[in-house]
């Protein structure tokens, strides 16, 4: 097994440089299950655009010496008030209250050493010392017997919750990718998740 010898928050300059390298690893991991995520670089780099546009974004990243082998991104849920509007609507959520806690990629090599929980302490603790009150994220909901999914797959579920965090009812957010082996975009529910802070 691969070591990461640092996990770190990388913010402003540092944080822009970043980027492409994020994107790569996003690229990379979400092709597995359960994202199966055929994804390119153009895209990539206007969807991360936000954390350049961002002064509190935050990208932490798990480096194996100089090289960035995981990544995690954070940002006030503000920031995407326009993607999540429909899916908090009526819950009566102080969206301005709850930062973001997007995605959370990691090399498979690099996996089972304890970054999963680090990308949550320095995401949350950015949150903490902004002021927010709450955290949340989203996963992608797939059904138990699609035909790609591998027989010793293990939901990160228990993980989540033993960090506090618990899926909001009928909080559900959509949003299209086109999935590895298919011609076009299709759309898949994310179920969100929240703890307080």
């Amino acid at each position: 097994m691969a070591e990461v010898n640092a996990v770190r928050a990388v913010t402003g300059e540092a944080l822009s440089a970043a980027l492409d390298d994020v994107a790569r690893l996003r690229i990379a991991v979400f092709r597995d299950w359960p994202y199966l995520y055929d994804g390119d670089l153009a895209y990539e780099r206007g969807y991360l655009q936000s954390y350049r546009d961002s002064d509190r974004a935050i990208v932490v990243g798990a480096f194996d010496g100089d090289r960035l082998v995981g990544a995690a991104t954070g940002a006030p849920l503000a920031d995407h008030a326009e993607d999540f509007a429909a899916a908090f609507d009526g819950t009566g959520l102080d969206l301005s209250q709850t930062f973001y806690c997007a995605e959370s990629v990691l090399l498979p090599d690099y996996r089972g050493q304890g970054v999963g929980h680090a990308f949550f302490d320095l995401r949350e603790g950015h949150a903490r010392d902004l002021g927010f009150a709450k955290c949340a994220f989203c996963g992608v909901q797939r059904p138990g017997d699609h035909p790609m999914r591998p027989a010793d797959y293990r939901p990160l579920d228990p993980f989540w919750r033993a960090r506090g965090y618990a899926p909001l009812p009928g909080v559900i957010a959509r949003f299209s990718w086109k999935d590895l082996g298919e011609d076009s975009e299709t759309l898949k529910p994310l179920q969100f998740w929240i703890r307080d802070l």
